[in-house]
């Protein structure tokens, strides 16, 4: 979808770009597409891992959910841990509520490294599956939405992550739908056809955020 730059009304240096999309759709292609063409992505859920795997984040989700969310050496099990969020709402808040403090801390170092890194970076990229939901958005100068048909999105969650159409249905219901999320979107890319065409749309795209 063609549209015109939109005005430079930036918060900092740098211009922030939040990436949306749905499960599947590539938001983490595009996002290393854009690190490949200048900028710094900050990709919240392997801060999110990293917090994860701090001993006394491991220890209050045992005191919570029991010693099976812990692997024996001492990780946290990231595939029990998601069983029980995502079929409990208030488990998710609850675990949002002691990941996403940490997360902006990290996220709030890496700004501050890339806005006086050297050479300047083009942008600063929040990749972030609850862009809108935690209000990350309100931060971003752009939004762009990385846009895929449904049927492309499940060919590629089933093939990387083995998950099926509920399980995908299911984490999609914990996020801000998508027309939403379109509607938001200052640019759309698009990708249905390999990472190529994905490439040229990214350069484009980027090209009228950062000439």
């Amino acid at each position: 979808m063609d549209q015109t730059p939109i005005p430079a009304m930036r918060k900092q240096p740098i211009p922030i770009l939040g990436l949306l999309g749905a499960p599947g759709a590539g938001k983490s292609l595009v996002a290393r597409q854009m690190a490949s063409l200048g900028c710094v992505v900050i990709d919240a859920d392997a801060l999110a891992k990293q917090v994860l795997d701090e001993p006394d984040v491991s220890r209050q989700l045992a005191d919570w959910w029991g010693s099976q969310v812990v692997l024996p050496d001492g990780r946290v099990d990231r595939a029990e841990v998601s069983q029980i969020v995502f079929s409990d709402r208030q488990a998710l808040k609850r675990l949002e509520s002691l990941i996403h403090p940490r997360v902006y801390a990290r996220r709030q170092v890496l700004h501050e490294q890339a806005l006086s890194s050297s050479p300047v970076v083009r942008a600063i990229v929040e990749d972030c599956p609850l862009l809108l939901e935690t209000g990350l958005d309100e931060q971003c100068d752009v939004l762009v939405f990385v846009d895929a048909s449904r049927a492309t999105r499940l060919a590629r969650v089933r093939e990387e992550r083995g998950w099926t159409p509920e399980d995908m249905d299911r984490r999609e219901k914990n996020q801000t739908p998508l027309d939403i999320k379109r509607r938001r979107a200052d640019y759309i890319v698009s990708n249905d056809a390999g990472e190529a065409q994905c490439l040229e749309e990214t350069r484009r795209v980027l090209s009228q955020i950062t000439p």
